[in-house]
């Protein structure tokens, strides 16, 4: 009986010592993570909404007279004009041939007509003043003056309707294929142009912002064709009405497009900026934890994990302002985190 007394004390005695060993090695464990040095930086607020990018400027140019059909050379590449060509104002894109409409026109039959009115007038003008000639003479000649002018910007505007000319600064968006030298009808469109340098696009925001956003302020806008590039824009108008199905409120962003980035008719996202700091201390959204106390991160000193309490400032999707809690320099758990308790040991993986 004592024997197994002295047997059973014993068993206890190394399972004891055993548990301890295993206690031993769990705390000398170190918890690999992922280590981030804070440093000061600044962090946006902003307003998530998407929109479709419209032009500030669209001309659709159509044939005015029934006529042949010439299409002209881009100056600037010494071929035939085609779509994506940048047009300047004035540039000649086509030209409508009809020797009988011009001749209809009697251009030069109308100015000659315009110079002896003029030379009328101012002979009247000049008996006038010397008693040779009446004042409804002289307002006669004053009359068929001003109609023979009316008759010459007339016939300006009808030889112009032989010349397809680019109106605006802009982008050949459309040029419908005409065989040169062919007929063709009056009411064809002959080219389209965008001028898309500038750009507009309508948005429809949550009416709880109605408050936060304001004109002015600077909206960065994205696709998915140009993930590298953020194009700026500004928000230039808000309706202060509140729609009654949607809860939404509209407004509208200019955005500078000079490098042709975004093309008209593409869907873009766009970040309403309403809020920002220069240098403060950014953190990650995804490190924090929620524990009764409030908000927690860990940092890492002297390769002990330290649970900290901090509190929030601005916010984004995916970063928030630390105003208290964080230290410049401290570094901060980035990875890892999920299976730290205080004071556990950790190893810096990067």
């Amino acid at each position: 009986m004592k024997k197994n007394l002295i047997l059973a004390a014993a068993l206890l005695f190394a399972l004891a010592s055993c548990r301890n060993q295993d206690q031993n090695l769990t705390a000398d464990v170190e918890i690999p993570v992922s280590v981030e040095e804070l440093k000061l930086r600044p962090i946006e607020e902003f307003i998530n909404t998407t929109g479709t990018a419209f032009p500030k400027g669209e001309i659709e140019l159509k044939s005015k007279i029934g006529a042949t059909y010439f299409l002209e050379r881009n100056p600037q590449t010494g071929k035939m004009w085609q779509m994506g060509d940048k047009v300047k104002t004035g540039d000649l894109i086509a030209r409508l041939e009809d020797e009988e409409y011009i001749n209809s026109v009697k251009m030069e039959t109308n100015k000659l007509n315009l110079e002896l009115m003029e030379t009328e007038l101012r002979k009247q003008e000049s008996l006038y003043e010397k008693g040779g000639v009446t004042l409804k003479e002289l307002k006669t000649a004053g009359i068929n003056y001003e109609n023979a002018k009316t008759t010459v910007v007339n016939s300006k505007l009808q030889l112009a309707k032989t010349k397809i000319v680019a109106p605006i600064d802009g982008v050949i968006v459309d040029l419908p294929y005409h065989t040169q030298g062919t007929q063709i009808e009056t009411g064809l469109t002959i080219v389209k142009i965008m001028d898309y340098r500038t750009m507009y696009m309508d948005v429809q925001m949550p009416e709880k912002y109605i408050s936060v956003i304001k004109a002015g302020q600077v909206v960065k806008l994205t696709n998915y064709t140009i993930p590298e590039d953020t194009i700026i824009g500004h928000v230039t108008q808000l309706s202060p009405a509140i729609n009654a199905d949607t809860r939404t409120f509209k407004g509208t962003v200019s955005i500078d497009n000079q490098d042709y980035l975004l093309r008209p008719g593409m869907f873009v996202k766009a970040d309403i900026v309403t809020d920002l700091r220069d240098s403060v201390i950014v953190i990650p959204k995804s490190i924090i934890l929620s524990r009764q106390r409030g908000k927690t991160v860990f940092i890492v000193d002297r390769g002990v994990a330290a649970e900290r309490i901090i509190e929030t400032g601005l916010e984004n999707i995916t970063d928030v302002e630390v105003t208290r809690g964080l230290a410049k320099n401290e570094r901060v758990v980035t990875g890892g985190f999920e299976t730290l308790s205080n004071r556990s040991k950790v190893k810096i993986i990067k």
